[in-house]
C-alpha cells in the first residue's frame, strides 16, 4: 500500500474492534511522533500512552463520545506545555551537547537566539506555539498509524478539567491538547463504507 492509498483508506473510526496493536508496530507509529519536525527542537510537548483497560475505562467519562475510548487498542494524549521555563532549556542543551558529543558552551549562540525568541513572547503565545507544535505530532501519528495499516481517531472532545484530574495534569503549566485512538476498525463502524468528501483540487489549491 502506497501513502497516497494508506491516506484514502484512513477516516476517522467511531468503534475500534477491541483488537491489541502488536508492540513493534505501536513502537513504529510512537517514533513517527517523536521524529516530527519541532520548532527550534524544542518539543513543548508529551505524549501519553494510555494502554492499560483499566486507565481506559476511568477516562472514559472525559470524553463527550467514548465509544473509541472504549474499544480502541491504545489512546495518545498529547500534552502542551503552557510555559518554558528556563531548567527546561537547561535540560535540552545538555541533551544536544550528549548527542551530538559538543561542548555545550559551543552552544551558545544557538541558546541565546532560544532565549531572545521564548522571553518575546507572552505566556498566550507560548502554549499557541507549543499547542501548534503538538498537531504536528498529531499529523505524524495519524500518518504513521495510515501506513501501518492501524486505524485512528483524533479526538478533541473532551472534558478538560477531568482529564486533567485523571492524569493527574498541572493546569498551570500544561493542558491535553489532543487526543488519538488507535485500533482496529470494527465491521459495525458503518462510516469505513463511506465515501471520503474533500474539496476538489481547484477550490483546494491555487498555484501562483
Amino acid at each position: 500500500m502506497n501513502y497516497l492509498e494508506a491516506l484514502s483508506r484512513r477516516y476517522s473510526v467511531k468503534k475500534f474492534n477491541h483488537e491489541i496493536i502488536p508492540q513493534d508496530t505501536l513502537h513504529n507509529i510512537l517514533e513517527s511522533g517523536k521524529l516530527s519536525a519541532s520548532s527550534l527542537g524544542l518539543q513543548p510537548y508529551k505524549i501519553l500512552v494510555v494502554e492499560s483497560e483499566a486507565m481506559k475505562q476511568k477516562l472514559i467519562p472525559a470524553f463527550y463520545n467514548p465509544s473509541q475510548i472504549s474499544t480502541c487498542s491504545h489512546l495518545i494524549v498529547i500534552i502542551s506545555k503552557k510555559t518554558i521555563e528556563e531548567n527546561y532549556i537547561h535540560g535540552y542543551f545538555n541533551h544536544i551537547s550528549e548527542v551530538r558529543e559538543t561542548p555545550v558552551e559551543k552552544l551558545d549562540l544557538f541558546r541565546k537566539s532560544i532565549n531572545q525568541h521564548i522571553t518575546q513572547k507572552t505566556q498566550e503565545e507560548i502554549f499557541n506555539w507549543a499547542e501548534k507544535q503538538s498537531y504536528i505530532v498529531l499529523a505524524n501519528l495519524m500518518y504513521a498509524a495510515a501506513i501501518e495499516n492501524i486505524d485512528s481517531c483524533p479526538m478533541e472532545g473532551f472534558r478538560q478539567d477531568l482529564m486533567e484530574e485523571i492524569l493527574n495534569i498541572n493546569p498551570d503549566t500544561e493542558k491535553v491538547t489532543v487526543t488519538l485512538a488507535l485500533g482496529y476498525r470494527s465491521e459495525e463502524d458503518h462510516f469505513q463504507h463511506m465515501k471520503k468528501v474533500r474539496k476538489p483540487n481547484e477550490k483546494l489549491f491555487k498555484f501562483i
